[in-house]
């Protein structure tokens, strides 16, 4: 009987581990935050989501911002200071890396695959898949490390080469990235 009890407990907590487990495995994490124009003004959002052990999907919708591309950039400080964001520092860049993603000494942690266009109507939106930041504040990578990042835009397109900040251009819009 004592046998069955102990066997019954194992098993018990063997399924309550497995069940723990998956949960944690499957979790999701979701931020959204509010880009910050020059003038004060809302200039859209970014939302950053991450399944455990999976990449970034990081959203960027840009609204009231100039007709054209735009270079969309991870900073290294949490400070959007309005007029020129010059707060924000430079990339982040933990892996200590060149500027692009056609770099051939590797990109920023913070650089993104692409620009976001930016339509007649003044709006534009693009999705990217990062795998080299993180949303786990223990990470290296992770953009919630030393109090957080920023996400900067860029007045023009980057050329995914030029080190360190692709000739973007001036930065018009920020938006503070902490937990």
């Amino acid at each position: 009987m004592r046998m069955r009890w102990m066997a019954v407990c194992g098993l018990a907590v063997a399924v309550t581990a497995a069940v723990t487990m998956g949960a944690a495995a499957g979790k999701t994490l979701k931020y959204t935050y509010t880009l910050m124009g020059a003038k004060g003004d809302d200039s859209g959002k970014v939302t950053f989501t991450q399944k455990a052990g999976g990449p970034v999907k990081m959203h960027v919708e840009l609204k009231g911002v100039q007709f054209g591309d735009h270079a969309v950039h991870i900073h290294q400080n949490p400070v959007c200071d309005a007029p020129d964001f010059k707060g924000a520092g430079g990339h982040f860049n933990p892996d200590h890396k060149q500027h692009g993603w056609d770099n051939p000494m590797g990109h920023h942690n913070g650089d993104l695959p692409k620009n976001v266009s930016v339509g007649e109507d003044h709006n534009g939106e693009a999705t990217f898949e990062l795998t080299a930041i993180s949303l786990d504040p223990a990470a290296p990578n992770s953009i919630f490390a030393n109090g957080g990042t920023s996400v900067v835009v860029h007045e023009k397109a980057d050329d995914m080469k030029t080190d360190p900040t692709g000739n973007a251009g001036n930065r018009i819009a920020c938006a503070v990235v902490k937990p």
